[in-house]
Order: C-alpha cells, then sequence, then structure tokens
C-alpha cells in the first residue's frame, strides 16, 4: 500500500531521518516505535508532505508522492492524526469530525461517515455540541482520530495517541484502534508505550536518530533482548 524506499529527510541543515526503509501491506496494522527525536513524527510529516523529501522515494498505491501538496496525498487517501490531538477548540464536536471531510473523496459521504464515527465513539454522538476545547484529553483524542476517520481513509497515520492520557483513556484509545484496523482500515501507528503498541500491530520497526535499526513481527520484537532492555525494562 505505501512504501517509503530509502527517504532522508531533514529541518533546516538539521537531518531528521536518513534513509528510511518501510512498507505497509492493505489492512496491516504496523507501528513506528523509539524514544523522543527518534525521527518518528517526521517520518509520518514526510508521507503528508508537511516535511520535504531530501532523498528516497514514497509511493502510495504505486503512485509516488514526490511533488505532490498535502491536500493532494489527503486527497489519495491518507489520513494523519497529529500528536497533541490539535482540535478547533472554540468549535463544537460535530463542527471537528466534518472538517475532516472537507476532501472532495470524502464530502459526499459526510453523512455516512458521521454515522460511523458516533457509533465507534458513543461518547462524541452524546457531546456532539459540545466545544472541543471544554473535553477531556481522551475525549479530545476520539475526536481527532473520528476527524481523521471521516476523510475514509485507506491508511490511517496515528502519531502518538496515548500520549497525555490516563491509564483508562489509554486503553479506551487502544481499544478503538483496534476496533478500525479490525474494519480494514490500515494503520501506521507511531507510540512510545512499546509493549501496548506490540499488542495492537501486526509489525514494528524500530527508529533510532533517524534510521531503521530494527524490524519484525510483534512477537519477534517483543522477545528481542535490545527491545526488552531499551523499551521493556526487562
Amino acid at each position: 500500500m505505501i512504501e517509503l524506499s530509502g527517504v532522508s529527510a531533514s529541518y533546516g541543515s538539521v537531518q531528521a531521518i536518513t534513509e528510511v526503509t518501510i512498507r505497509v501491506g492493505e489492512g496491516e496494522a504496523v507501528g513506528l516505535l523509539g524514544a523522543n527525536g527518534a525521527g518518528k513524527s517526521t517520518t509520518l510529516r514526510t508521507i503528508s508532505g508537511l516535511v520535504k523529501l531530501k532523498a528516497g522515494r514514497v509511493s502510495f498505491m504505486g503512485q509516488d508522492l514526490s511533488g505532490l501538496l498535502p491536500h493532494q496525498i489527503t486527497e489519495l487517501g491518507i489520513a494523519h492524526v497529529p500528536e497533541g490531538r490539535q482540535v478547533f477548540p472554540e468549535m463544537s464536536v460535530q463542527e471537528n469530525l466534518e472538517i475532516g471531510a472537507y476532501a472532495p473523496r470524502a464530502k459526499a459521504d459526510r453523512k455516512t461517515s458521521l454515522e460511523l464515527v458516533y457509533s465507534i465513539f458513543p461518547r462524541l454522538a452524546e457531546r456532539k455540541n459540545q466545544l472541543a476545547g471544554t473535553m477531556s484529553g481522551g475525549e479530545q483524542q476520539m475526536v481527532a482520530v473520528g476527524r481523521g476517520l471521516m476523510l475514509k481513509p485507506r491508511l490511517l497515520m496515528l502519531d502518538e495517541p496515548s500520549l497525555g492520557l490516563a491509564p483508562v483513556m489509554c486503553d479506551v484509545t487502544f481499544e478503538k484502534i483496534h476496533e478500525i484496523h479490525k474494519m480494514g482500515t490500515s494503520i501506521l501507528l507511531v507510540e512510545q508505550n512499546v509493549s501496548r503498541a506490540l499488542s495492537l500491530v501486526d509489525r514494528a520497526y524500530v527508529l533510532e536518530s533517524g534510521r531503521v535499526i530494527l524490524e519484525g513481527t510483534n512477537q519477534e520484537l517483543l522477545n528481542n533482548e535490545q527491545v526488552q532492555s531499551a523499551y521493556l525494562g526487562i
């Protein structure tokens, strides 16, 4: 579905990722793991066109994304749920969700998509007229994920969805992501909670200092001594 081949990107003169090669197949859930500053978020931002590609190739459904603007990449069916949720605080829950269906591919089915989001997140249906800025962090995360689903994505990219959430809301968030994956949506998950991420994904890549240093199935990485020592406290 999506493939990065030897991708490098930088912020000005600061190299952020170097020769990153990863892929997500149709219907797969794949993780990007690593410590803060490893290049995980930059990888997602490079896919989305928010960070300029310096070297390598990003392709989606066989199409080269080089040179496409962020809104053109979104139109292909790639939804990016950013770190920190970034809801519009002075807008209602429903208004935040409806913004997610701005792309032409999603506009016609906005009503159906809204019903789907409310079926996955009943709490949002109960609070659809509430201002998003008055909601808890966990509820705002539901809005952010729901907004991504309004695009009718082929690939849903999630950046640190458990960041700053209470444990009970982390559980709910991961349960909902699992539910979305079971519906057939491909997932690319950036997450620092390595054990929880590996319980959700089929495969994962470990980034360190902007480079992929390990890759494997969830079980291979759970049993890897380097992963156990660095990320699982074993």
